[in-house]
């Protein structure tokens, strides 16, 4: 039997105004699985992961992190889950170790120095220990911070276009890295627009379009079942089709 998910969402909905922004959106992610979140800029990806992350309450439906329902039991399962994106780097006046020390006392963590001296050696970091986070490059800020995102050793990982902006050698550890998290048994949800690196990383992947799971299923086997070449063509079929369960051809 399949063991109970790390995330499971059931008729997720978020509404400003007149505009639906998540519409019934129902989905797991299990342990030792990447699941990516796709879909156009406006198809609800960011508002599902700041959901997800309490940051939002939704209008319906229910979040459950390792078991836990987020609305009744927000402060335990907030300690199971950690968040790393391009667009939300750490404090820049802080040094690297500041940062960790800092985050690692909000999540409570014991032997708080072993382990930022074990995710500042896995990160490769030793150099940049006593340097601002503001002075780095992108590419040595997006270490830093998967490395905040693993102090608490998370069943859970959200990853909002971690790879952004980073050369390709950077972006292939990083994804190393994620590959590595899953392998040892935590469980990924992962948005990019690069969909090279997605089939990649991922296990599965969810397309999301105007607030909706319009596919799911397997990044290299799903794009053929619809009739294109690659995962790209079909993120375009799907941007270009929105709210259709089937795409032409199909």
């Amino acid at each position: 039997m399949r063991q109970q998910p790390v995330l499971s969402v059931n008729g997720l909905g978020k509404t400003y105004g007149a505009k639906m922004a998540v519409d019934a959106v129902s989905f797991a992610v299990h342990r030792g699985e990447v699941v990516g979140l796709l879909g156009p800029n406006g198809a609800g990806k960011t508002t599902t992961l700041n959901m997800i992350l309490g940051v939002l309450g939704p209008d319906r439906g229910r979040i459950e992190i390792d078991g836990l329902d987020i609305a009744k039991q927000r402060t335990a399962a907030m300690e199971r889950i950690n968040f790393a994106a391009v667009y939300a780097p750490l404090p820049g006046n802080l040094t690297v170790e500041q940062n960790l020390r800092i985050f690692g006392m909000l999540y409570s963590i014991r032997n708080l120095t072993s382990r930022i001296n074990e995710l500042i050696a896995q990160y490769g970091l030793e150099q940049f220990r006593q340097i601002r986070c503001g002075v780095l490059s992108s590419g040595e800020q997006t270490r830093v911070s998967l490395a905040k995102a693993m102090l608490n050793r998370p069943r859970l990982l959200l990853l909002d276009e971690p790879t952004a902006s980073l050369d390709p050698a950077v972006a292939r550890d990083i994804r190393a890295s994620i590959k590595d998290y899953a392998d040892q048994g935590g469980g990924a949800l992962w948005t990019s627009h690069n969909m090279r690196e997605v089939e990649a990383v991922c296990d599965r992947v969810l397309f999301l379009s105007q607030g909706r799971i319009v596919l799911e299923g397997n990044p290299v086997a799903l794009p053929r079942e619809h009739g294109v070449d690659n995962l790209e063509e079909l993120f375009i079929r799907v941007a270009q089709e929105p709210l259709r369960q089937e795409l032409p051809g199909d």
